[in-house]
């Protein structure tokens, strides 16, 4: 033990001459930016927090009473009765499993088609950018994000009818399409910071245009896949205007249609209507829980890049 201590000694000492002279071994503190915390920054945050964490307290608080309940008070008070039955009745009188079954398939098929699509039309947009006609397409896709959807909603109802997509696969190709403008103005600064060296390697090696996008592009594309990914599932999930219009048969019906036989024309079963609100973001709040970090990684290093 004394060996490996005087070793030790010795080591340090020679470190120590070996600096030159007139430098002094500086020591690693801790810096006061670490310290400091913002607290106009942190009470900023805590207001907005407060603005989506009531509203689900309502829910959650709505969801376990009676109507008894709910019409003696203001609705935050805790219940005095817990009624778990309210998600059984929800549960049956909104056909929770096949709803929940269109809700995710049309979910499902409308991140895989917007990730599959989008990435390769912004992939020929920020590779083609010297030339005016895809500078063009560029800016037309972006004017599209100006568009109100009421302008546009009673010809498409009246398209998807003709063309016979009023149905979960024509909800999936809306979806893609509408999608189209705001994915492609993601995509498209990303792919433009990727080095076009490593394009040109893979073309010198015989790599076809495909087989470069699919082989080196794409895979590059992880945090963009990720976050258009997300944006496109919280849109798709939420959504309750566009199935309302296009949809045609009752079989299809959405969660958020589901929903709608709660509201009633003089009297609307908020209990019920909670606890099934609450069923339908379950689903949705758990895939954020797990998605949250790619989601995350896509934003900042879109920032840093």
């Amino acid at each position: 033990m004394t060996t490996v201590t005087n070793t030790a000694a010795q080591v340090t000492a020679l470190a120590e001459n070996e600096m030159p002279p007139g430098r002094k071994r500086r020591t690693r503190e801790p810096s006061d930016d670490t310290r400091r915390i913002n607290w106009w920054a942190t009470a900023l945050i805590a207001v907005c927090s407060l603005t989506v964490l009531i509203p689900l307290w309502l829910a959650v608080m709505v969801a376990l009473k009676t109507p008894d309940q709910i019409a003696s008070g203001t609705g935050f008070e805790l219940p005095t009765t817990i009624r778990w039955e309210n998600f059984a009745d929800a549960w049956t009188r909104t056909n929770f499993p096949q709803a929940l079954m269109n809700t995710a398939l049309i979910t499902v098929g409308a991140v895989v088609f917007t990730l599959l699509t989008n990435s390769i039309v912004a992939y020929a947009i920020a590779r083609n950018m010297h030339r005016h006609f895809f500078t063009g397409a560029y800016f037309y896709l972006l004017a599209a994000l100006f568009i109100p959807f009421p302008i546009i909603m009673l010809p498409l109802v009246k398209q998807t009818a003709l063309l016979g997509i009023d149905n979960q696969v024509g909800m999936i190709i809306l979806y893609t399409v509408f999608g189209l403008s705001l994915n492609v103005f993601i995509y498209t600064a990303y792919i433009r910071s990727i080095p076009i060296e490593l394009e040109e390697a893979a073309r010198v090696d015989g790599a076809s245009t495909w087989r470069v996008f699919w082989s080196v592009i794409f895979p590059l594309l992880g945090p963009m896949n990720a976050t258009v990914g997300i944006l496109t599932c919280v849109w798709a999930w939420n959504d309750f205007i566009l199935p309302l219009v296009i949809l045609s048969d009752p079989a299809d019906r959405t969660l958020q249609l589901a929903q709608y036989v709660f509201q009633g024309q003089y009297n609307t079963d908020y209990s019920v209507a909670f606890a099934s609100y609450l069923m339908a973001m379950a689903p949705l709040l758990l895939v954020y829980v797990f998605a949250q970090r790619w989601v995350i990684s896509g934003v900042t290093r879109g920032s840093i890049k």
